[in-house]
């Protein structure tokens, strides 16, 4: 299901197990995947949002 929320790892693993730091330091930056906060301060991203994350990072051979 597309709407299926991810934690973390979950998404660490998906981008070919991109560093926790990398993607903290993505989120500093305002270039991470958008997340969502859960009561309890943890972050899920949607599979949806993470596809088209990927989407919009697609680089067109040239």
């Amino acid at each position: 299901m597309d709407d299926d929320l991810m934690t973390v790892p979950e998404v660490l693993a998906a981008l070919n197990n991109v560093s926790r730091r990398t993607f903290y330091r993505w989120r500093e930056l305002g270039i991470a995947p958008a997340c969502i906060r859960l009561p309890n301060g943890e972050l899920r991203i949607s599979r949806k949002d993470l596809r088209i994350w990927l989407e919009q990072r697609r680089e067109v051979a040239a």
